[in-house]
């Protein structure tokens, strides 16, 4: 009795591992809950104080965001800073009602309205940034949550893939989930996250995150993901020609207050 028991534990055990390692299809009937990212950038004035935007940050948004679910909380800025500075926000909600709610709660909490009054008085004559973009991602059935990497010193890159059309777009995630995940993770180029744009300009396209130690192995890694046998195989599929019509990248490093 003791052994048939453990034998089913062992059994339950080893199933649900395997569901969890599995990478969702589309259509399965017990797909996980894929997450939403919210991905803001803002584009900083000359001469603003930055401050400003990082304190309201620091010491508002982000602890506000915590107290109501949202953990991983990542801001960035650029490898090599441009003039005016950016900075970038990720926040990942755990579905589109999270997104809702989560932001009508944050807008109504007592700390969050008082630590974020300092940002909130900013005068009109005196503004930190011109305006900031956001967009909405759905993520990849095959990276449903974040990959929160460790606190080492390390460089991202954020990647942007448009498409002359939606189906192109469906086709370039559909090689995502067909064998490019493998080869990212044995060329060692680790992915934080991605997905498909749902909401924002310059539609249809996908983005996503990667993260290296440097730039020296992100170099080697994008060499070895190139020379992958079975990256070859993939490009050389004739379902997925055309797939990309505009690819841009951007380099970042975490402030020291990022959650990510």
């Amino acid at each position: 009795m003791q052994r048939r028991k453990f034998i089913q534990s062992s059994i339950a055990v080893t199933a649900g591992t395997a569901a969890a390692i599995s990478p969702a299809r589309a259509g399965d009937q017990y797909a996980p809950q894929k997450e939403v990212y919210e991905w803001r950038e803002y584009e900083m004035r000359f001469g603003s104080d930055q401050s400003q935007l990082e304190n309201y940050f620091k010491t508002a948004l982000i602890p506000a965001l915590n107290k109501y679910g949202v953990k991983t909380v990542g801001v960035f800025k650029e490898w090599r800073p441009s003039d005016p500075a950016k900075f970038y926000l990720l926040t990942p909600y755990a579905s589109l009602d999270s997104y809702l709610s989560v932001n009508t709660k944050v807008k109504a909490d007592a700390d969050y309205i008082k630590n974020s009054a300092a940002y909130h008085g900013i005068p009109a004559d005196k503004p930190i940034y011109n305006r900031f973009n956001t967009c909405l991602i759905s993520a990849f059935d095959g990276l449903p949550a974040i990959v929160v990497p460790s606190g080492q010193p390390r460089i991202f890159e954020l990647r942007t893939y448009e498409g002359y059309s939606e189906d192109a777009v469906r086709r370039k995630i559909k090689m995502f989930h067909d064998g490019e995940f493998p080869i990212f993770n044995r060329a060692k180029l680790n992915p934080v996250f991605g997905g498909e744009v749902i909401a924002g300009d310059t539609q249809p396209r996908l983005t996503y995150m990667i993260t290296c130690s440097s730039m020296e192995e992100r170099d080697k890694g994008w060499a070895a993901f190139i020379a992958d046998p079975e990256w070859k195989k993939l490009v050389s599929d004739n379902q997925y020609a055309n797939t990309i019509s505009k690819i841009r990248n951007t380099f970042l490093v975490p402030t020291p207050y990022s959650q990510v």
